[in-house]
């Protein structure tokens, strides 16, 4: 039978193309990761030459002016830069928390098989840096920054990765970032047990009612992403006034928003199906505007009000924030934070005090032997398996630009140092650690997967010329 409506197959949406559509924000969200770190080595190398001008001094006065935000009797006092590292962060934190829950609920960490390998390469590229600070600070009051080499940069890591391209194995690409993100889960930890300041009961029972209010929205299926925005900022009030950094709001915020939409995909699928079918045009044709049909136009409305409902509110926020922290909130912390003053540096006493050794050998030396001795044992052991076409020295080559600790890493030792000197030497052995970590990551995986590639290619030849005896001989 023919089909009255012959114009419909031009406007039919197949199930690959919705698939397309959904995952396209976790697309832009890896381009985002590579491209911001450019702009991310722009703003650290505009603070250290800002510092190491004859305006440096403007440096440190336009960041430590003070802002004030009042309502009646109570007000709350932050220098820009506490501004920025108290409150932007616990924005980066948000979206970290939720790059964590869509890892654990459908990504590299959905399942104790996918999880172990990264997770456990994390723990290892934590727990070896650590210690190797320790014992170069083993009885200096600097052992305090302890946690400053545990962390792994995913923009960074993400980006030297980008500048190899496709010769990347996509398996090795999928352990860096399942990696990272394990890694920022363990730094959070980190962050919340060991170096939070004296905590008031008061503000965590405040804290524990904002939290119930959170737990009651997401229990009640509300989606309306404001709502949790408003709960969000209620909860980092009263978080940044208990004791614990007020970071950690984000990502506590993140575990109540919601990973489920409205509608279903075959629900959307339906819905979005049968609006399409109102658009059946006679064989002369529909006209050139829907202002000519208003059934057209109430069907555009209520197709864009089922991909509304379709995208999960979790989608939502991550594809909506990830722009902002990608290239405001991140490149300003670098900016405020990574200022050292070289000409008033001693720095060969820089170079080789403990604190700038302990943190550059923890992330050049300490990162890639411990990821990649972990996940030896983790795969030996048969709790895990190496990613497809992922060879061990590619392993250690992303072990390598594990060290690049950068926002983290800086971000600790702002909590681990209030004093100038020692918070010079720290930022000192992290820009080192973290340049040498990617250079030396970029060299030597640049080298590993260029041989592949030529292994590759003499295996295919060599099937090839195989072929080719055989059919001689068949002949």
């Amino acid at each position: 039978m023919q089909n009255p409506f012959p114009k419909i197959r031009h406007y039919v949406i197949s199930p690959d193309k919705i698939t397309s559509e959904l995952v396209r924000p976790f697309r832009t969200f890896f381009r985002h990761e590579a491209s911001s770190s450019i702009i991310l080595i722009g703003a650290t190398l505009l603070a250290l030459a800002w510092t190491n001008s004859p305006f440096s001094q403007t440096y440190h006065r336009f960041w430590e002016t003070q802002v004030s935000f009042s309502m009646g009797d109570s007000s709350i006092t932050r220098t820009l830069r506490q501004w920025i590292d108290e409150g932007l962060m616990a924005v980066f934190f948000l979206a970290v928390g939720l790059e964590i829950k869509r890892e654990v609920l459908v990504g590299e960490l959905s399942s104790v098989k996918k999880a172990l390998l990264p997770v456990g390469a994390a723990l290892g590229g934590m727990l070896l840096p650590a210690a190797i600070f320790v014992v170069v600070n083993k009885g200096l009051p600097t052992t305090k920054g302890w946690g400053i080499p545990m962390a792994t940069d995913i923009a960074f890591a993400l980006g030297a990765l980008f500048i190899l391209g496709k010769r990347v194995p996509l398996g090795l690409r999928v352990f860096l970032s399942a990696l990272a993100i394990a890694d920022d889960l363990g730094s959070v930890l980190v962050i919340a047990l060991f170096y939070s300041g004296g905590l008031s009961l008061h503000y965590l029972f405040m804290s524990l009612l904002v939290l119930l209010l959170l737990a009651v929205a997401n229990f009640l299926w509300i989606r309306v992403t404001l709502i949790y925005a408003l709960l969000g900022v209620g909860l980092w009030i009263v978080v940044l006034g208990s004791g614990l950094h007020s970071t950690l709001a984000g990502v506590v915020v993140a575990l109540f928003i919601p990973a489920t939409g409205r509608y279903d995909t075959d629900k959307f699928l339906g819905n979005v199906t049968r609006h399409l079918s109102e658009f059946a045009c006679p064989p002369e044709g529909c006209g050139p505007s829907i202002l000519q049909d208003d059934r057209h136009l109430s069907s555009v409305h209520s197709i864009e009000l089922a991909c509304h409902h379709v995208e999960t509110p979790l989608q939502r926020l991550e594809h909506a924030l990830h722009p902002w922290v990608a290239f405001l909130v991140v490149p300003l912390f670098a900016l405020a934070n990574t200022g050292i003053t070289v000409v008033d540096l001693d720095f060969s006493q820089a170079l080789l005090s403990p604190l700038t050794l302990g943190i550059a050998a923890g992330l050049l030396i300490g990162k890639p032997i411990g990821i990649s001795a972990f996940s030896y044992l983790f795969v030996r052991a048969g709790f895990a398996s190496l990613p497809r076409s992922v060879t061990w020295p590619q392993i250690f080559g992303a072990g390598v630009l594990g060290g690049i600790g950068f926002t983290m890493s800086l971000f600790i030792s702002s909590l681990s140092f209030r004093e100038p000197l020692l918070l010079d030497h720290a930022k000192l052995g992290i820009l080192s650690g973290s340049a040498a970590s990617g250079i030396i990551g970029l060299i030597l995986l640049f080298h590993l997967t260029s041989r592949a590639r030529s292994d590759q290619g003499d295996g295919k030849d060599a099937a090839a010329q195989e072929s080719y005896d055989v059919s001689e001989h068949d002949t």
